[in-house]
Parts: structure tokens; sequence; C-alpha cells
């Protein structure tokens, strides 16, 4: 049952932290949009005239406000102007291509589990599950947890969340056994 409370918990912290947005301005559309030296959100809005407006924010901090065709045209050559690896990536800052190595490197350690947990078993001649298996699911579940939380992608979010409340209760379910068991 406490495991049961504790993965709700953690539930609900993911969808709190998928939720939050970055603050925009008051009645403005949250939009997610990838543009150079800016967040990841743009915001649109109707101004006091009733014109429409686009707020982006700037690495900086600061931001600025965009006429629909000045948007269109921004973000029209921030797109077209990308590298191959910027596109097929889906980046646009340097640390995007650290979040992105981030959730690289944990989706090798999930197919590396895999292989670890076939060779052993190959070499024992039945199905084993080492505890290294467990091990390197929840560095590379925590890992991709990290980057869907970046990407605010919430079906990766709920599957790497779920996954990582399993991977720690068998590891605890390893060790705790294991000194009873000598």
């Amino acid at each position: 049952m406490l495991e049961l409370l504790c993965l709700c918990a953690i539930l609900v912290w993911v969808g709190l932290a998928l939720k939050k947005q970055s603050q925009g301005p008051e009645g403005a559309i949250d939009l997610k949009v990838q543009l150079k030296g800016a967040d990841d959100r743009a915001f649109l809005l109707r101004t006091a005239d009733g014109a429409l407006r686009y707020e982006i924010r700037l690495a900086d901090g600061s931001a600025q406000q965009l006429a629909p065709d000045e948007f269109a045209q921004r973000l029209y050559h921030d797109q077209t102007s990308r590298g191959m690896i910027e596109s097929l990536l889906n980046i646009t800052s340097p640390a995007g291509i650290v979040w992105v190595t981030l959730g690289f490197l944990g989706q090798l350690l999930f197919t590396g589990r895999m292989l670890v947990q076939w060779l052993i078993s190959e070499q024992s001649r039945r199905s084993v599950i080492p505890t290294a298996f467990w091990w390197m699911s929840l560095a590379g579940a925590s890992m991709l947890l990290a980057y869907f939380l970046w990407r605010r992608d919430p079906i990766g979010v709920l599957g790497q969340a779920t996954g990582w409340f399993i991977y720690v209760r068998n590891l605890w379910m390893i060790y705790r056994i294991a000194p009873a068991a000598k």
C-alpha cells in the first residue's frame, strides 16, 4: 500500500512539473516554439488596441514583442538556417545539445540493460535478471525522465516515472532481502 501511495505521489509531482509553464502576460496563449536565442515558449496576446502580438523571452531574460509578420519572419529564418544536427535533434541552443545527449545516454543505458540481461541469461541457460539490470534501468529512467521533463513530453514522463518507481522497488527488495538470506 505504501508503494502505491509513493507511486501516486510521484505521478502527481510529475503532473505538476509538466503543468508548470512560463509566466506570460495576462490572458496570453502559451505556445511551444523553437527560436534561437529565446525560451522555448512564445505568447500570443491581444494588445489594448486589439492588435495581435507575439511575445518571446530572450536568453538574456528580456521580452520582445513582435507583430505576426515579424514573428513569422523570425520563425522562418530560425528554422531554415538551422544546421542538419540542430534540425535532426530539434534543438536551437547549446543547452539543447546537453539535454539531447542526456536523453541519448539514458536510452543507451536502457538498451544496455537488455543486453546485460540477455548475456547473463544465455550464460546461465535460464532467464536471469541481474542486479545490474535494475541499476541500469534506474539510471536510464532517471536520465530519460529529466530529458522528457525538459521536453515537456507527458507520455515519456509518465512511462519513465512509473518505471522509475518499479526499479527502485526491485532494488530495495534485493538489498533488503540479501542480508537476511546470509
